[in-house]
């Protein structure tokens, strides 16, 4: 072999080396970032408030009792959106912004952490410190729109194989609210008549848990197009609040004069007093939103409630305990979470946009990576 063929060879050789090297450097880089991005508020351009764009920030590294979470999903409450209102006039929303709900794996773990290993798929509880029992105040996980975030052992929560990382993160307040207003709060049985309003998160996670255990949904809507959506989903009589603004007798003919056992009361002032009355004798208000323009009610109506010997919970989600009894119960139905858009990582803003539309069906999905 001459000497040029030997000088192919070698320069073909250090090609591949430095190619093989190059891909090893790559694959390293990529396990393990030294950066990631994430949204943040700054001021706009035009000096008038602040908006939310994407950021580089050095990849935090956990404390003895947390875990750093390659977050691959997240998705969106109605919370967010007063959240990032409000840090739009002053700027101060945490880095992630007000995200709560979220999963991924686990790319790190403290030092005192037991629970958990590198690799393992995860998804988090929505309270930052509520693991079991009654809650302690309102202390909701914030920081999750970014690709990696500290979540602290005792919140976290395993997640199946068989589940995505998105229908996971549609679960920590939407799924586990409903879930803690039928079983936690209340005890709500195969043939039960339930009472859902609007079709939100919450709503349509209550449809779906009560039509998994032989309940008998009902549901409200102004669209006659959600309404069809809801009844494949499993609801057995469906209203159109614009069309039967005071729909009370329409859910009460609709179980046959009995009432329902529970409501998920999302609207607030403007529903609730219908919700009360929609009630069979001893039901239970799971007092959950302030959608309507009414906004919140914050007090018991006792006067309301004691015709029907009915009862008001406040719900506040649930805790991480909840969320393992959800995610084993979702699994065990094959309930796969009503998911209307999945946006990516770049377009977060678009799906705020889509969320304060109300055009959405479920939940809104950010994908944060694949």
């Amino acid at each position: 072999m001459n000497q040029n063929a030997l000088r192919r060879i070698a320069i073909n050789f250090s090609s591949i080396i430095i190619a093989i090297l190059s891909v090893v450097t790559a694959v390293a880089q990529a396990a393990d970032p030294a950066t990631m991005r994430q949204y943040q508020m700054v001021k706009a351009d035009s000096g008038e408030g602040y908006v939310a764009v994407i950021k580089e920030a050095p990849v935090p590294t956990p404390a003895a009792n947390e875990v750093l979470v390659r977050i691959k999903a997240v998705s969106l409450n109605r919370k967010d959106i007063y959240a990032i209102e409000g840090s739009r006039g002053t700027g101060k929303a945490t880095p992630g912004l007000s995200i709560s709900d979220g999963a991924g794996d686990v790319a790190a773990i403290g030092s005192a952490v037991t629970r958990f290993k590198v690799g393992d798929r995860v998804v988090g509880g929505f309270d930052r410190e509520w693991v079991d029992g009654k809650h302690a105040g309102y202390k909701p996980r914030e920081g999750l729109l970014s690709e990696y975030a500290l979540i602290t052992e005792q919140t976290l929560a395993h997640m199946p194989d068989s589940m995505s990382y998105e229908d996971a993160a549609t679960l920590p307040c939407a799924g586990v609210t409903a879930w803690t207003s039928y079983f936690v709060e209340d005890d709500v049985k195969a043939g039960d008549f339930v009472l859902l309003e609007g079709t939100g998160g919450v709503s349509i996670f209550g449809l779906q848990l009560a039509a998994a255990i032989g309940a008998k949904p009902i549901i409200t809507s102004s669209s006659d197009a959600k309404l069809a959506k809801a009844k494949a989903l499993g609801a057995i009589a469906t209203i159109n609040y614009r069309n039967t603004p005071d729909w009370t007798a329409a859910v009460r003919e609709a179980t046959g004069g009995v009432g329902v056992v529970n409501v998920l009361e999302v609207g607030g002032k403007d529903t609730l007093p219908m919700a009360i009355k929609s009630l069979k004798t001893g039901g239970h208000i799971a007092l959950i939103g302030g959608l309507s323009e009414g906004g919140f009610e914050r007090s018991t109506p006792e006067d309301l409630l004691k015709p029907f010997n009915a009862r008001l919970t406040h719900i506040y989600t649930g805790s991480r305990t909840d969320l393992e009894n959800l995610v084993t119960f979702v699994t065990e139905h094959k309930i796969e979470p009503v998911i209307d858009r999945v946006f990516p990582f770049e377009e977060a803003m678009a799906a705020y946009d889509y969320l304060e539309s109300e055009r959405f069906f479920g939940k809104i999905v950010i994908k944060v990576a694949e």
